[in-house]
């Protein structure tokens, strides 16, 4: 007869299968989308209200994590979960993933010559705006593969699909 042994209380064994990079990108291009909203918004709301950089990069942070948990929230709420426990899956769905790809995006931004103080007219505000988030899907893409081979980011929203 063999004898199970079982995980103290409270503890589980969980093994994940490695995540490929298809469902990285996946999960990144969807981050990516709400950030982007984010993003574009912010900088064009504090560039046409001739804001200087530093609160119309935090309002394009700001708004970048609201729609980016927005993104998900509407999926996980048109699933039938209710709006509190949508809210705690959003959270640890989308927190590293927005925070990895808002780090890039702005650090791309702030180090492109002159893309802080180019104006909505000007491709440069467009073209570094463009760039910065190429850079930022190719940085949390690796992110988000990690994260879902561990059952964590976006692994946690797969089940309300």
């Amino acid at each position: 007869m063999q004898q199970h042994q079982h995980a103290p209380a409270g503890h589980h064994e969980h093994t994940h299968a490695p995540a490929g990079w298809a469902m990285a990108a996946k999960a990144t291009l969807h981050c990516l989308t709400g950030c982007a909203i984010g993003e574009v918004l912010g900088m064009v709301i504090g560039t046409a209200l001739g804001w200087h950089n530093v609160p119309t990069m935090i309002l394009a942070i700001v708004l970048a994590f609201v729609f980016g948990y927005s993104l998900t929230l509407r999926g996980v709420l048109r699933a039938g979960v209710d709006f509190r426990a949508a809210v705690k899956v959003a959270l640890a769905a989308d927190t590293l993933s927005i925070a990895v790809m808002e780090l890039i995006d702005n650090g791309v931004i702030a180090l492109v010559p002159g893309a802080m103080d180019a104006h909505l007219s000007e491709w440069l505000f467009w073209g570094a705006l463009a760039f910065s988030l190429v850079m930022a899907f190719l940085v949390t893409t690796p992110v988000n593969r990690w994260m879902i081979g561990r059952g964590k980011g976006h692994a946690v929203v797969h089940q309300y699909h």
